[in-house]
């Protein structure tokens, strides 16, 4: 049972998650960011940075006004 839980626990809740670094490209694609988004990070940090600095200062715009 412990194994199945463990297995849908995603990357950002694992302990220690913040820390990692990733591509801002990569994580622009799978947060769903806008291109425009994209390139502000970039600009902000670079290719890489850490998931806890991406969460937090990623912002998703609305489709929908």
């Amino acid at each position: 049972m412990a194994r199945s839980q463990e297995a849908t626990i995603t990357d950002a809740e694992r302990p220690g998650a913040g820390d990692q670094l990733w591509s801002v490209f990569e994580f622009a694609r799978r947060y769903r960011l806008a291109k425009r988004e994209e390139n502000r990070l970039l600009m902000l940090y670079g290719p890489t940075a850490s998931l806890r600095d991406l969460l937090a200062n990623a912002q998703r715009h609305s489709l929908i006004s």
